[in-house]
């Protein structure tokens, strides 16, 4: 019979990469950590790590074995939870971790939805590449992240990846631009601006790269912020235009251009454990998220 606690450490191992980096997330010393994983060993009778230069990293049983943990793991975490159902509904502390924008537009409504249910979030802003989002889920519950709708979603055995909905990606350029007084603008247009971006790897960037391949031109980047507020009052002030998804345009003085001939968008993505939907209080909040994205498409679909 392998223990509860061992199997954590495994599955911790497996999230974070290292013995040093396990015994921080546990609060344990790495020798102790090291210590429980021999013994987890001996349990499953096979190595389940193998030198890799300085570290250690799985075997293939022990990459098995992870995910039998995550099983194990999640059936204890719905069986604490369900027996919370019978004293009334459902609760509990739910991690959720969002990039900032997103985070802006969906965590009030999902805050206000539970407020009072006996779900507690406990929400952190992650800004990571789209591609590495899943690695958020050894910290995080639910993990909202957002990847140019071109891109493939996240795959893997170790989690689930479902589309919460899509925002468009417009051009957003200063009250005295030539180009304040359009609806829409075509790329070919834009070819000689300069540009104010995030940074590489993210969803506007993804846009603008598609922008340089349509024009043939190597786009003009002055300056790279992640933060779209920042964006924003450069723009404003003539230091160059942008690209911004529509949902995240705050600014009263920005013109805001849809990109004519490009379909040009990202999608909200909501990432979980393949089973931690069957977790109640996981469950109210993820519906809290769908409410919230279905509200604001429907609003800003009348507002158009």
């Amino acid at each position: 019979m392998f223990s509860i606690e061992r199997l954590r450490i495994l599955r911790e191992l497996a999230d974070r990469g290292t013995v040093a980096a396990v015994a921080t997330a546990l609060s344990m010393t790495p020798s102790a950590v090291s210590q429980q994983l021999k013994v987890l060993a001996r349990e499953a009778g096979v190595a389940l790590l193998e030198p890799d230069g300085r570290r250690v990293r799985l075997t293939d049983a022990g990459q098995a074995l992870v995910l039998r943990a995550d099983d194990v793991l999640a059936a204890m975490d719905r069986a604490t939870t369900e027996m919370a159902t019978y004293r009334g509904s459902p609760r509990g502390q739910v991690r959720v971790a969002s990039f900032p924008s997103g985070a802006a537009l969906l965590l009030p409504p999902v805050l206000t939805a539970l407020a009072g249910s006996g779900v507690q979030i406990v929400a952190g802003d992650e800004d990571l590449l789209p591609s590495e989002a899943g690695k958020l889920l050894a910290d995080y519950d639910i993990v909202l992240a957002h990847r140019d709708e071109r891109a493939p979603a996240l795959a893997g055995p170790r989690l689930s990846a479902r589309v919460l909905m899509r925002e468009p990606i417009d051009v957003v350029v200063a009250p005295a631009h030539p180009l304040a007084h359009r609806r829409s603008v075509w790329p070919e247009e834009l070819a000689a601006e300069s540009w104010v971006s995030v940074r590489g790897g993210f969803p506007v960037d993804d846009v603008l790269n598609s922008i340089a391949t349509i024009t043939g031109v190597r786009p003009r980047i002055t300056q790279r912020v992640n933060d779209f507020r920042v964006i924003e009052t450069l723009v404003a002030a003539g230091h160059g235009v942008a690209l911004m998804p529509r949902f995240a345009v705050v600014h009263p003085q920005l013109s805001v251009l849809s990109l004519a001939g490009v379909r040009a968008a990202r999608v909200y993505e909501i990432i979980t454990r393949p089973q931690a939907h069957r977790r109640p209080a996981i469950a109210a909040v993820l519906d809290a998220f769908d409410s919230a994205a279905q509200a604001v498409t429907a609003r800003r679909a009348r507002d158009s």
